[in-house]
């Protein structure tokens, strides 16, 4: 699906140099790359202030911690979504509201948002799935309207853009009150390890990110509020950085991908290629189809027997997962989320992607077809 050592393999040289430089200096915990890389960051999103952390899910939480959610507030979420969208939120006593998907984007669907507020309702987690951005524009309006803050959960979409309709742009992550990434090492910005950081144009929720994430503390041995440990290692912000460098590289490499995938499967009856919204650009960090048929298990076989992988983000809905029964959900809730869980089938697309790797996945799924 990724193909890391290569993409390492042209950055080499500027990688390894990094890292000897964080072993040279042997400053493995808050050395001087971790907080370049951050203002690095800040300044490639047009954003006010980055803090990075250990992970995408810390990041979320944090995020949740900062903006002060309690126990039994309501958090809307996509119901077509990773878990730790809303594994955060039962874990800080939340309760996660779900919205059904967009059937053309997948993700949540904007007109059904305002249905589900509430007297308990804090926030919305808007997740810009797959590389797009939702619909931000309007996720605003409800925001502004309905007093409740936005947490933008971007770490499939590092680097998208997204165009308002007074023709201003923004990047992904940085048009709510807090945006959140994952430097996971198969993202489109990511580490040799876990990684993650919160997005914020408001420096007071700056200086509550850096104070949670470190405990809780204003300075060393001070904790003025209750927080965690979570931080990015010095040598993963010295990957990082290297990589940042080539972000919009990699996007442009990943759209080429999606784009031939575009042309060879767009007359194919049986599928339906990615939609692309006209007000966000895509990064594509997958490249998902929608079979018409729902049998998926037959097609991913008859690749596996090719030897092409795949992958199915997600087969589950989160709102039918075990670990979620308690929040009253049911079978039939959500109809596109479970429709989209049975459909979607995603096929390998990286920054490395060879030419002629790429046409035999064309023509093996072409004869699949015919």
């Amino acid at each position: 699906m990724v193909d890391l050592n290569s993409q390492y393999q042209r950055l080499k040289e500027s990688i390894d140099l990094e890292i000897q430089g964080v072993l040279d200096s042997s400053n493995f915990i808050n050395g001087i790359q971790v907080t370049s890389f951050a203002k690095d960051l800040a300044r490639y999103n047009n954003c006010g202030f980055v803090q990075t952390c250990a992970n995408g899910t810390d990041a979320l939480q944090i995020a949740m911690m900062t903006l002060g959610y309690k126990p039994g507030d309501e958090v809307i979420v996509p119901s077509f979504t990773y878990i730790a969208t809303v594994e955060v939120i039962a874990l800080l006593g939340l309760r996660p509201v779900f919205v059904d998907a967009d059937p053309n984007t997948f993700n949540i669907d904007v007109k059904k948002i305002e249905e589900v507020i509430t007297k308990k309702t804090i926030g919305i987690v808007p997740v810009h799935l797959y590389g797009q951005c939702a619909n931000m524009e309007e996720i605003m309006k409800i925001s502004k309207k309905h007093g409740i803050s936005i947490i933008e959960d971007t770490a499939q979409a590092i680097g998208a853009e997204y165009t308002f309709e007074n023709g201003n742009v923004a990047k992904a992550g940085t048009m709510g009150d807090i945006g959140i990434t994952s430097f996971f090492p198969s993202k489109n910005l990511g580490c040799y390890g876990d990684g993650g950081a919160m997005f914020t144009n408001d420096e007071l929720i700056f200086n509550k990110f850096r104070m949670i994430s470190t405990h809780g503390q204003s300075k060393k041995y001070i904790h003025d509020l209750i927080g965690v440990n979570s931080r990015l290692d010095t040598i993963q912000a010295a990957i990082l950085s290297v990589k940042l460098k080539e972000l919009d590289d990699f996007a442009k490499r990943r759209n080429a991908v999606a784009t031939k995938y575009d042309n060879a499967f767009q007359n194919i009856e049986q599928i339906d290629i990615p939609f692309r919204s006209v007000n966000s650009t895509h990064v594509f960090h997958q490249y998902t189809i929608k079979l018409h048929s729902d049998d998926r298990d037959h097609f991913r076989n008859y690749l596996l027997s090719n030897s092409i992988p795949s992958m199915v983000y997600y087969p589950i809905p989160v709102h039918l997962q075990k670990a979620y029964k308690d929040f009253g959900y049911k079978k039939g809730d959500f109809p596109i989320t479970e429709k989209l869980c049975s459909q979607i089938i995603s096929l390998p697309i990286h920054t490395e992607m060879v030419g002629s790797h790429q046409d035999y996945i064309i023509e093996t799924i072409k004869t699949y077809f015919k």
